[in-house]
């Protein structure tokens, strides 16, 4: 997959002939509704075999070739030049496909009320192929060591055919929100701990191609924090030797000394000691009381990673990532101002209706643009696009960790899948 970012006065069919390509070719991969209206700085995944690099000042034959581990007498045989002759700024050249790495790659998915509508299973559907484990949020753990079951209806069975594998999503939230004392009133309770890992047992085994028992217990009070840890270390020997993994979700923080309501319970050695692997929660800078940015900058997602490694090897870590952006009314009050969540897709038809040219933030990794609507209401929409993700990829690939989790399906991001696929070979169980 070529990334190509729109400029003015470039029109799909200009675009796909420069790559070799076909306008139905690029339209089916980025899922465009209006092939004839794109946005400057719209980036577009262009499926071609191998890509194109263009030469920027500074660069050489020999640099370029390091960046993507190839013989520079190689590139020069591909590109016909002579191997020894400075090379112009703007000179495409062109970059074979290179040897994928291997990942892991995990995907929350949350069924509504009381059945599975069909648009979350085509959402499985179309995620399955790309995934090891797909996540069924959520199972909610009771005081009393019951569970209250999402519906699951033909979501093992779609995983089953993409060889993907469930993962079971046990949290401690009550009435729509993470509940630290229902978490207390578990973590307190040897019976009541004994009586809920049965219950996950049973469930398991009853949905059928689960590899997982994943668990989300979030806003924990600071005096849980050793409990957690022990609740994790009997659910491994528990779930271990009926043939599961057990993982964790994390709160994202850079240091032993965080204090936040998210952070402080969550001891990231111990728990990455215990349990098979992490996910570590990197997304949400941006959110929908905050102040308006990146919802996942790299350089504050790399700062988690980093700390995360001096705590667990790099093998137990999936960085997170979410599937979404958000759209800010402006000014921001704190307090007040809310925003709406939104699919990248959606937000490139925002800036279509209201001629926004999108820019892109090259310390977040992340695109953005600002709007004024009818009303005369000026907007921010911080998303995520086909760039962005490509670097995340990059940074995994950079800290060789275990994979990626998103949060979660439902708002579409067409690229982010045959990116995905194109930098990674997904590892299946």
């Amino acid at each position: 997959m070529q990334i190509h970012v729109v400029r003015a006065g470039e029109s799909l069919w200009s675009i796909a002939q420069s790559y070799g390509t076909t306008v139905d070719v690029v339209v089916q991969a980025n899922q465009i509704p209006e092939p004839d209206q794109l946005v400057v700085g719209q980036a577009l995944v262009v499926p071609i075999y191998g890509h194109f690099y263009t030469v920027r000042a500074g660069d050489s034959l020999w640099s370029i070739a390091q960046r993507f581990q190839m013989n520079y007498l190689t590139l020069a045989q591909i590109n016909g030049i002579n191997p020894y002759q400075t090379l112009p700024v703007g000179l495409r050249l062109y970059i074979p496909p290179r040897t994928k790495s291997n990942t892991e790659a995990l995907a929350y998915i949350e069924p509504r009320g009381d059945t599975v509508s069909e648009a979350v299973l085509n959402q499985a559907r179309e995620a399955s192929p790309y995934l090891t484990y797909l996540a069924l949020f959520s199972y909610e753990a009771r005081r009393d060591g019951s569970l209250k079951v999402p519906p699951a209806g033909q979501i093992p069975d779609i995983a089953r055919q993409s060889e993907a594998v469930m993962s079971l999503v046990v949290t401690n939230l009550e009435e729509g929100s993470f509940s630290g004392e229902l978490a207390q009133d578990i973590l307190q309770s040897s019976a009541v701990q004994e009586v809920l890992l049965n219950n996950i047992l049973d469930e398991a085994r009853r949905v059928g191609n689960v590899k997982d028992i994943h668990f989300d217990f979030e806003a924990l009070p600071a005096s849980q924090r050793e409990a957690y840890v022990q609740f994790l270390r009997r659910a491994t020997e528990k779930f271990h030797p009926a043939g599961y993994l057990v993982s964790a979700a994390l709160a994202p923080k850079t240091s032993d000394e965080a204090q936040g309501p998210w952070q402080i319970a969550h001891d990231y050695g111990a728990i990455g000691g215990v349990v098979d692997f992490v996910v570590l929660m990197t997304y949400e800078w941006g959110y929908i009381t905050g102040p308006p940015m990146a919802v996942s900058p790299i350089n504050e997602v790399e700062r988690v990673l980093n700390y995360a490694l001096t705590k667990m090897p790099a093998s137990k870590i999936m960085m997170g990532q979410n599937l979404y952006g958000y759209d800010w009314p402006l000014p921001f009050v704190q307090g007040q101002t809310r925003a709406t969540a939104l699919s990248p897709q959606r937000a490139i038809e925002l800036a279509k209706r209201y001629h926004a040219a999108i820019q892109y933030d090259t310390t977040a990794q992340a695109p953005y643009f600002h709007y004024v609507n009818e009303e005369g209401q000026s907007h921010i929409v911080w998303f995520e696009d086909a760039r962005s993700i490509q670097a995340k990829f990059d940074l995994m690939k950079k800290l060789n960790v275990r994979g990626i989790a998103y949060w979660r399906l439902g708002l579409p991001f067409p690229q982010n899948w045959l990116l995905l696929g194109d930098n990674f070979n997904i590892q299946k169980r």
